[in-house]
């Protein structure tokens, strides 16, 4: 090698290089066979360890200054925004929504027609072509629109059909209902009416009215890129549920009539036309919580026209305990001598 030649390698090469001194097989890197034969030390092997110890710590001391290169202030808020994203958002409880913008979606409906299907679309996700009995039960949506936070909890409450008390929760801590029938089993259409009918019971019972309620619930008969001659017909649902219901006809696979139900159940629930998820762009959790606690520093979320209408999902979202529940609803139906009323679980 030339006197003059200056030899470089980067650390992970030298780290390298200590490593294949340790073991038995002959050198075979050219520069570094020529640098080392000479030298015939008996040692060479407790040197290369201790060589390796120095290069591991030089390597450690040389990376950690990489992870540190921004400003004090900003990691201290990077990490605050982190710890908030540790556990679920609850806009309610964080004061950052008024209660009339939390709102809870329940779904209902029979099994295999395609509710999980039409959830993800609200979500934001695609469609799945594989079925899966539903596991995740509960899904929490936030909005950011006209400078307004919204909470949109969805609770597919299909799964406790075999638990009467607590499906008659889910239905009384419900605001409104989307209602799910395939077009191709006209026996999970007589499952919608039944449900229909037991929701409106339950409502008239916590309300003390003396007939039915109606109920807030869009009908969704979904399927409907399925061609089979012997599909329900819109006559028939009209017959089965009444002309006053409020009934799209869907499908999940390829978005028909999705667009409508969402608006629909936005008006029903008295939510802005943009949490349609055409309308809004979905941002990460960690963006949002930014944007609402910007918002909020610049005079609250009153403030109007400040950037387009967006969405985050709550990845950490858990359907909120049966204690929690029973407390809202016994809330809800307390007289006016704040004494709580029997509870109409059962």
């Amino acid at each position: 090698m030339n006197a003059t030649e200056k030899f470089y390698l980067p650390v992970d090469g030298i780290f390298d290089m200590f490593t294949s001194l340790t073991s038995p097989s002959a050198v075979t890197h050219p520069v570094v066979q020529s640098a080392v034969a000479p030298q015939q030390h008996p040692k060479a092997p407790s040197f290369s360890k201790t060589g390796m110890g120095i290069i591991r710590m030089v390597k450690e001391s040389w990376r950690q200054p990489m992870a540190h290169r921004s400003s004090s202030s900003s990691t201290g808020r990077q990490l605050s925004i982190e710890r908030q994203a540790k556990r679920s958002v609850d806009l309610l409880e964080l004061g950052l929504a008024k209660p009339k913008n939390c709102h809870r979606i329940v779904v209902l409906g029979a099994a295999r027609v395609g509710k999980t299907n039409i959830l993800q679309r609200f979500l934001g996700n695609d469609f799945d072509e594989s079925y899966a009995p539903t596991a995740e039960d509960f899904h929490r949506k936030l909005f950011h629109i006209g400078g307004d936070a919204y909470q949109v909890d969805l609770l597919d409450a299909a799964s406790e059909r075999n638990f009467p008390a607590k499906r008659r929760l889910s239905i009384l801590t419900g605001d409104t209902f989307l209602l799910v029938f395939s077009l191709d089993d006209r026996e999970s259409l007589h499952h919608v009416r039944d449900m229909l009918d037991e929701i409106a019971a339950a409502k008239a019972k916590l309300l003390k009215l003396k007939h039915p309620a109606k109920v807030p619930a869009v009908i969704c008969g979904n399927k409907a890129d399925l061609t089979s001659p012997g599909a329900v017909t819109r006559s028939e649902v009209t017959q089965a549920l009444g002309k006053d219901v409020t009934y799209f006809e869907t499908s999940a696979k390829d978005g028909t009539g999705l667009e409508g139900a969402f608006r629909a159940l936005a008006a029903l629930g008295g939510l802005p036309d943009e949490t349609s998820p055409s309308r809004h762009q979905l941002i990460s959790l960690l963006s949002y919580q930014t944007l609402c606690i910007s918002q909020r520093g610049r005079g609250g979320l009153r403030a109007r026209g400040h950037g387009a209408p967006c969405a985050a999902m709550d990845p950490l979202a858990r359907r909120p305990s049966f204690t929690s529940d029973l407390r809202l609803l016994l809330k809800s139906g307390s007289n006016k001598n704040n004494k709580p009323e029997m509870c109409h679980v059962q």
